[in-house]
């Protein structure tokens, strides 16, 4: 599919590669298209998907999570080194727009207008996540030396704690790595279980055969053979006994 768009394209007959450079360059056109529009403006539509279930302001109906949009992309910041992002894209259910921000620092996204974020977050401590270090922290880490110490002392605290739970999780991440095995392992139990209900259904068939039986017969059970070892047949003694 590649190579054939590679090769397949057509080249007109005044078209000098050492002139043009490439068709794009001829037709006087971007390699993105009508995604590019508006970069002379700093803005580029991309396929956005909606990171959080939110609420539109328009027409008031719900948007879940993973719903995907052409929004326009524009940087609009910076959190230290790292370039902050708006995306605004138009509402499929109205004529709303809905503006979405990064936000580098809690590793999250922002509604700026046009939304409402359906509540559902929880304390990262509370699910037993690790936090990030604040810059706060990361300021003291590089002056206070004892802070440092500190810090790094509670860290291993820390993952001593963890340990037990990280080996638990990765034994059992291993134990459902190999899909062959766990899939013949189970197939082999489903035939054993499967030639023994058969092997118990013609036995009650021929007991019920033999006993001229027309109920069917239910699966012996240990506590009825505890009962029966209780039981003792014998010819009473009298009439009234």
């Amino acid at each position: 599919m590649v190579s054939g768009k590679g090769t397949n394209k057509y080249y007109p007959p005044d078209f000098d590669p050492a002139k043009h450079g490439s068709l794009n360059k001829y037709h006087h056109s971007h390699p993105l298209r009508e995604r590019a529009r508006k970069l002379s403006q700093g803005i580029l539509v991309i396929r956005f998907e909606m990171p959080f279930n939110i609420w539109c302001d328009g027409c008031q109906n719900h948007i879940g999570m993973g719903v995907r949009y052409n929004a326009e992309k524009k940087k609009v910041g910076s959190y230290y080194t790292t370039p902050v992002y708006r995306f605004r894209m138009k509402c499929h259910l109205c004529v709303n727009y809905i503006e979405l921000q990064t936000d580098p620092g809690n590793c999250d996204y922002v509604i700026v207008s046009g939304a409402r974020r359906k509540e559902e977050r929880w304390e990262p401590e509370d699910s037993g996540q690790v936090l990030p270090t604040t810059p706060e922290q990361r300021e003291r880490l590089a002056m206070d030396a004892m802070f440092r110490l500190e810090h790094g002392v509670s860290d291993r605290g820390v993952l001593e704690r963890a340990a037990p739970t990280l080996a638990r999780l990765q034994q059992a991440q291993h134990a459902w790595k190999d899909d062959f095995s766990l899939n013949s392992r189970l197939r082999r139990r489903f035939r054993e279980e499967k030639k023994t209900l058969k092997e118990e259904e013609e036995e009650a068939a021929a007991l019920q055969a033999k006993a001229g039986l027309s109920i069917p017969l239910l699966r012996e059970e240990e506590e009825d053979r505890r009962l029966a070892a209780l039981l003792t047949l014998r010819a009473p003694d009298s009439y009234e006994e």
